[in-house]
């Protein structure tokens, strides 16, 4: 499997992905950006990617298999966010993951990269009410959805996202202790992983931590 020249982003205006877009032009990447509103694809195009529209919820396969049209890699981004709206987790988290799915395969595109989240193969705290317990059992169904695909995939779980500087350092493994991470160290583990193809087929939970970004991802492809 080679390192995808042009990487499409689902949720393509949203906070990691807007980190995400010029890391990945920065290392030669072509970047199609997808998003629903007039206003974003303007500021996606202002950042130097190539905007397509797509309405998420709205949109049925055969849209997401034509915004990917020329694309090698689908890196899903999206997220209807663990507060609010109960109906989103399940119209825009899961659904518009199997979306992408469904459209990757039928576009023979290999690679797929996922943005989960730490601790949702787990029962959801039931203090945490019924809006968090959906964006959990969302997120866990489709990273599992992803996992029986057939595709090249690597499912990232980030703790607790923040806006601060990133370090370019992480802990990941399979599972690590709760803690947080800038969004923009999110980003450049993505990056990261499109760029090493043994990532292809691993599920990791990242936090804030003491090893080069590149590093940490090579010792865990070296050690299988």
């Amino acid at each position: 499997m080679s390192i995808p020249d042009r990487v499409a982003i689902v949720g393509g205006h949203g906070k990691v992905a807007l980190r995400l877009i010029p890391i990945l032009l920065h290392r030669g990447h072509e970047v199609v950006a997808l998003a629903r509103g007039d206003e974003q694809l303007h500021e996606l195009s202002r950042l130097g990617a190539a905007p397509r529209k797509l309405d998420i919820e709205a949109a049925d396969e055969a849209a997401f298999s034509s915004a990917f049209g020329g694309c090698d890699a689908v890196v899903f981004a999206a997220g209807g966010g663990p507060d609010g709206n109960i109906e989103r987790k399940r119209t825009v988290d899961l659904e518009g993951s199997l979306k992408s799915i469904a459209a990757a395969k039928h576009r023979r595109i290999a690679r797929f990269l996922q943005i989960s989240a730490t601790g949702v193969d787990a029962e959801p705290d039931p203090e945490r009410g019924e809006v968090w317990a959906a964006y959990m059992h969302a997120k866990r169904d489709a990273d599992a959805a992803l996992r029986a695909s057939g595709l090249a995939w690597t499912i990232l779980r980030p703790g607790i996202l923040t806006d601060g500087p990133g370090t370019g350092c992480i802990t990941i493994g399979e599972h690590v202790m709760p803690y947080s991470i800038p969004r923009v160290d999110v980003a450049q583990t993505i990056a990261s992983c499109l760029s090493r193809p043994l990532t292809a087929g691993h599920q990791w939970e990242i936090i804030t931590g003491p090893e080069p970004i590149g590093a940490a991802l090579d010792a865990l492809t070296a050690a299988g």
